[in-house]
């Protein structure tokens, strides 16, 4: 497998953000996850699975609790190497460097392309000839997301309103989130599937500091608005918490689309 540089598009916002990336980022539930894939798509053990845009590689250990082979592709160095250092001892877990534009991977490889919290960082259409190269015949795309909701309790509302202006700093980023709302459209004469599921999750100050952090739109601790950003967040948790907890409205989406014949 030849490695390629990531294009220049894709971003850098995740350096230094590995550690609480990996540490505090929401894990995807295989429970929930995965049944939903093999009904839709048949999803077997023996497949390889390509998560593009990997990360640490969590969408990846979902998939190895079911046996898959994983290929795990991320262009941001410092990901790449956390992912591979966490699965060091994992022979079926594969990391290498590559874009969604450019994986590097040789032609229908794979059986399923799965994309985390990661397609608004993409070059869209390059990368979904790309995956169109990748995929075996029939083969299967998988978009997952898991977090906190956007809405669903007043905390919700109220931690989106704080981040709001570090977000919208991000302006390109903000942009491309519109294209959650027309996924099936990627798969033009395919087939398309999707679903949601509603939770709660719980955090304590640790927990919510380093989640935060690991956005990519959060300030890094040498800034000069850390300082105010922490102070602000702790002040957040502190009108919020409950027994040393706020408790947030989750939501888990799952699509998968192939593509027409």
């Amino acid at each position: 497998m030849t490695e390629k540089a990531a294009l220049t598009g894709h971003p850098n916002e995740f350096n230094g953000k590995a550690s609480e990336y990996a540490q505090y980022r929401e894990r995807y539930d295989p429970d929930v996850i995965l049944p939903f894939l093999r009904e839709w798509c048949g999803l077997e053990a023996e497949w390889s699975v390509a998560d593009i845009g990997a990360g640490t590689g969590m969408v990846g250990d979902m998939f190895r609790t079911n046996g898959n082979r994983v290929i795990a592709i991320e262009p941001n160095t410092e990901m790449r190497e956390a992912c591979a250092q966490l699965h060091s001892s994992d022979d079926s877990f594969l990391v290498a460097d590559g874009s969604a534009e450019s994986t590097g991977l040789p032609d229908a490889w794979v059986e399923m392309i799965a994309i985390g919290r990661a397609l608004h960082w993409f070059h869209v259409e390059p990368a979904f000839r790309e995956f169109q190269r990748v995929l075996k015949p029939r083969g299967w795309v998988t978009i997952i997301a898991c977090g906190r909701d956007q809405k669903g309790r007043e905390e919700n509302l109220a931690l989106a309103e704080f981040l709001r202006p570090s977000a919208q700093r991000n302006a390109a980023a903000e942009s491309r989130l519109g294209v959650y709302q027309h996924l099936s459209s990627l798969f033009p004469g395919g087939e398309f599937h999707h679903a949601e599921m509603a939770g709660e999750m719980q955090l304590d100050w640790d927990g919510l500091r380093g989640l935060t952090l690991s956005l990519s739109h959060a300030p890094m601790p040498d800034t000069s608005g850390f300082s105010a950003f922490e102070t602000g967040l702790r002040g957040f948790f502190d009108r919020y918490e409950r027994e040393g907890k706020v408790t947030f409205a989750t939501r888990a989406w799952i699509s998968a689309g192939r593509f027409a014949d």
